[in-house]
């Protein structure tokens, strides 16, 4: 029970890692307040963030679905608000949300890139910065994790409108470390590597690709949401105590056969 008693927000939390991880805080004695955007398949959409409370209250703890577009301030604000409101305060923001819609690098269409660049990163920075202010008021500290990517890493012909937002949110928790320290709040990220989630379905429901790619990691497999969950427990729990501005690749091994 590593989170026993804390509070946690996960955005993009109802689905793929963000489920994973919101999983395993619950496992570990954390309330949790999951954010989700209802797009065009908003029942498909609803229904995966009710599963994602359904699965935290399974384990015995809270949890609140707030919906809305984490690329709008109002969202950022409106998530923190509910966890001050509903579960007391906040003691662990995870800034999971993320969309990889692969596209090639002459013919981007520029809402696509800003479409990307709100979510990923405008949307981390501001939830960040709502969260933080929560944190400082309550006086306590509090640990801030953003799920990066090994594509901050390496480059992805299919993916320059999402790589650099990954290295974007690994920067941001890098400077956000100097900036929260004095209030004693962490920031860290975790860099995941071929995890298997909606996002990269393209590549792990692919028999060769996923033959191909496991053949490149050396623990030989695809990773799974809970194996970012664990991480993230530890980046959020006491474990991690005087842990900040750094970053952990969690991939298999995978980064360090690309060769």
């Amino acid at each position: 029970m590593l989170l026993d008693g804390k509070r946690a927000i996960i955005t993009g939390g109802s689905r793929g890692i963000g489920r994973g991880i919101a999983r395993e805080y619950a496992r570990h004695g954390a309330d949790v307040v999951i954010n989700y955007f209802a797009g065009a398949d908003r029942n498909i959409d609803q229904d995966a963030a009710l599963a994602t409370v359904a699965t935290v209250e399974a384990l015995g703890r809270k949890c609140l679905a707030v919906e809305g577009d984490i690329g709008d301030a109002e969202t950022a604000n409106s998530v923190v608000q509910a966890a001050i409101s509903e579960l007391g305060g906040v003691d662990i923001l995870v800034s999971n949300a993320g969309i990889c819609p692969f596209h090639g690098f002459l013919d981007m269409p520029e809402n696509l890139l800003r479409r990307v660049i709100d979510t990923n990163l405008t949307g981390a920075y501001l939830v960040t910065q709502a969260a933080a202010r929560a944190m400082k008021a309550q006086g306590n500290g509090g640990s801030i994790i953003a799920i990066s990517s090994i594509s901050a890493l390496v480059g992805g012909g299919m993916q320059t409108h999402y790589t650099p937002t990954k290295a974007g949110v690994h920067s941001l928790m890098q400077s956000t470390a100097i900036a929260l320290g004095e209030f004693g709040i962490r920031c860290n990220s975790i860099m995941p590597g071929a995890i298997a989630t909606d996002i990269n379905k393209d590549d792990w429901s692919d028999p060769a690709k996923r033959d191909y790619l496991n053949g490149r990691i050396p623990l030989g497999r695809f990773g799974q949401p809970e194996d970012i969950g664990k991480v993230a427990v530890f980046f959020g729990s006491d474990l991690s105590g005087y842990v900040s501005g750094a970053s952990l690749l969690v991939d298999g091994g995978l980064f360090v056969n690309l060769q």
